[in-house]
């Protein structure tokens, strides 16, 4: 009996937990465009907040299990639709071409990252983070070069390049790139550059660089994935996030 009343107990507790936890749609726009995202049910208090910027396939169940996290870390959270309602990519080369024309008119892609910063303020956000995976990784350094009003930017297995002709002010968010050191997308080029566009900026940046990982070693659905890693990166990424957001 006593064995059933504490499973009972625990079923009620693990419950009441599980349902205090969770995803929710929230429609938000940028201009015409109706965009969809997914808020963490802490919406509506006063908190530290982190914007993810999901990789080019839309919003993946990566995302939302960093979404879940996050918010039991105690931040409010909020995924955000990039490409807009109607517009999520359907396979690779859909979202190798869709994600391409928001890396070349970066000026787009920033204006959807602040819709994104608008809607968690809000929400409540008291301040915020963004953190992005692969295109929204590209999307996160996006931020910091716009000047966006956010604390800091992290890049995981994100683009680096950018466009040399474009004009840099002093970046002010501080920025953290996890690298995986066999990601064949990003050149010596790419990585070379970036320190200097970092330096030049006068920006507090670090790179970290993860050993036997391939672009999206972060993934546990990709054959890139390095458990050992990834967690190692998740660990970074939370303490970056406690040292700007509280």
């Amino acid at each position: 009996m006593k064995v059933l009343g504490s499973i009972i107990l625990f079923s009620l507790i693990f419950g009441s937990m599980a349902k205090g936890q969770g995803l929710k749609e929230v429609i938000y726009q940028e201009k015409d465009q109706k965009l969809s995202g997914l808020i963490s049910s802490n919406a509506g208090k006063s908190l530290p907040a982190v914007l993810i910027l999901p990789a080019w396939k839309g919003i993946d169940q990566e995302a939302k299990d960093a979404a879940l996290d996050l918010e039991k870390e105690g931040y409010l959270v909020l995924i955000a639709d990039i490409y807009g309602v109607g517009n999520t990519p359907k396979d690779n080369a859909e979202a190798g071409k869709q994600s391409t024309i928001f890396k070349r008119d970066f000026a787009t892609y920033q204006k959807r990252i602040q819709a994104g910063m608008d809607e968690l303020k809000k929400q409540g956000a008291t301040k915020i983070a963004v953190i992005g995976y692969c295109f929204g990784g590209s999307g996160a350094l996006e931020a910091a070069r716009g000047g966006l009003n956010v604390e800091g930017a992290v890049s995981i297995h994100g683009g680096l390049a950018k466009d040399p002709s474009r004009v840099m002010q002093p970046v002010k968010t501080k920025v953290l790139v996890l690298h995986p050191a066999d990601d064949a997308s990003v050149s010596k080029a790419d990585y070379d550059g970036f320190v200097k566009e970092m330096d030049d900026a006068k920006a507090d940046w670090q790179i970290i660089t993860y050993a036997n990982s391939k672009h999206t070693f972060t993934n546990p659905e990709s054959p890139d994935y390095n458990e050992i890693m990834a967690k190692r990166a998740w660990k970074h990424t939370k303490m970056f996030l406690e040292e700007v957001l509280k």
